[in-house]
């Protein structure tokens, strides 16, 4: 017999039992739109992330640290109770890391395979103060902004690739407004003020017994109390989030020559001054990635873009296998099912194999006829499983891109490409699943299977 005329067969014996076709293909379709829709959620998943990291990170960019925990996953490993004092380490959240020093910072930007090396300062402002409200003083975070970057603004200049902060310029983050009862547009051209302190020197007896012999105990007391330092800026711009970024703007950005400024003067005669956990640089003349093996040679580690991509990558892929592995279990209770409907019509069609047998079908054409049917079966059972995956992307992309405000995105991005592995992936199992039934048909004796009442 031929292929197709075997393959037409096949379609004809399953049409004769529609229902009990119809539920056995359910059961795998079950499993193919389990396995479809993780196909789907990774897609989109891989795209936001590419959106993320393009919209974020400069992809010429690195990070450059001293200390490896910082670079990757060990950043939250424990450390032991005791450990050697280091006078170049910060603590941070209780852990100790090694810190670039102002030496270390010159010694990269005096390289020629890095330019526009730039600290990450820490800022930590005791108070700010927005002229558009009076009497009143807040507690926010304040970072320096990256210029290589571009921001979505609500109000005021736009801040594309390239635009900077000049020193005496701030922009506040959309989610403040509301706290202070104020729209976008009435804070652009206003002043803020951020408002650093300096704890007191360190000051030796006779340093004190001169003071108090000068200025007496006023002046004492001046010397031994905290300093501050206000600094006023013009508000420029108003941040909103825009459908690429992570998460809701919630700092203020000022430029790093005014970051500079109040990190040197808040951390001036503490163990904190001119160190420095990351500073960050773009790749000249090379690519990142051969930045960051000649870095790792100098005693500094760095992050590229690619490797923040691949670390959440690899977090998109386990969540993707543990969908996977659900619609593995569903895939293999639709082969018992396969294996028991296919057992079942061999036992009702005994006297039709027979039959065949007799006017001339081999063995091989027997158990082929078996195979294409679980074929078909796998055939439709993917093809339900696809399109209900396909559907339910249709229908619930819209709630889910307001939802985590995707803007024109999509979080379930159909791929015509994996569809067709899926189907064709289930028809092969479908196939193995129905080698067993078939065997079973093809060695059945035409004599004893003709007598089969």
């Amino acid at each position: 017999m031929k292929t197709l005329d075997i393959a037409r067969r096949a379609g004809r014996n399953l049409g004769r039992a529609k229902l009990r076709t119809f539920l056995t293909s359910v059961a795998i379709a079950v499993g193919g739109f389990a396995i479809m829709a993780s196909v789907m959620a990774g897609e989109g998943a891989r795209q936001y992330i590419d959106r993320i990291i393009s919209g974020n990170v400069n992809p010429n960019g690195i990070m450059i640290t001293k200390d490896k925990k910082l670079t990757g996953m060990q950043a939250g490993a424990g450390q032991s109770d005791i450990r050697e004092y280091n006078p170049n380490s910060l603590n941070q959240y209780g852990k100790d890391y090694q810190a670039l020093t102002a030496d270390d910072i010159a010694a990269l930007k005096a390289r020629s395979d890095i330019k526009d090396v730039v600290p990450l300062y820490q800022l930590q402002p005791k108070y700010l103060a927005f002229r558009a409200v009076e009497g009143k003083q807040y507690v926010a975070s304040v970072m320096m902004r990256d210029p290589s970057l571009s921001l979505n603004v609500a109000a005021g200049r736009s801040f594309g690739p390239g635009n900077g902060l000049a020193a005496d310029e701030a922009i506040v983050p959309e989610s403040y407004l509301a706290a202070l009862g104020k729209n976008p547009s009435q804070v652009v051209g206003t002043k803020l003020a951020i408002t650093v302190t300096q704890p007191p020197q360190k000051v030796d007896q006779a340093t004190l017994a001169r003071v108090m012999q000068q200025q007496g105990e006023a002046g004492v007391r001046q010397l031994l109390e905290d300093k501050t330092l206000t600094k006023e800026f013009t508000i420029v711009a108003v941040a909103k989030k825009s459908p690429d970024q992570m998460a809701v703007p919630s700092s203020i950005y000022v430029s790093a020559a005014a970051a500079r400024e109040l990190s040197d003067f808040s951390t001036a005669g503490t163990d904190m001054h001119q160190k420095y956990l990351v500073a960050t640089g773009v790749a000249h003349g090379k690519t990142p990635e051969e930045v960051k093996r000649a870095l790792e040679g100098s005693s500094f580690h760095a992050v590229t873009s690619r490797d923040l991509q691949g670390l959440l990558f690899n977090f998109v892929n386990t969540l993707q296998m543990i969908v996977f592995g659900f619609g593995g279990l569903a895939l293999i209770v639709s082969i018992f099912g396969i294996v028991n409907t296919q057992y079942i019509s061999v036992l009702e069609r005994t006297q039709q194999i027979g039959l065949m047998k007799a006017l001339g079908a081999s063995r091989r054409d027997i158990g082929r006829l078996f195979r294409y049917e679980a074929a078909w079966v796998g055939l439709l059972g993917g093809a339900l499983g696809v399109l209900g995956a396909w559907g339910a992307g249709v229908a619930l992309n819209p709630a889910i891109s307001q939802q985590l405000n995707l803007g024109q995105h999509s979080l379930l991005v159909f791929v015509p490409e994996a569809a067709g592995l899926v189907v064709l992936g289930l028809m092969l199992v479908a196939i193995l699943a129905g080698f067993l039934p078939s065997r079973k048909a093809a060695k059945l004796d035409p004599i004893e299977a003709l007598r089969t009442e």
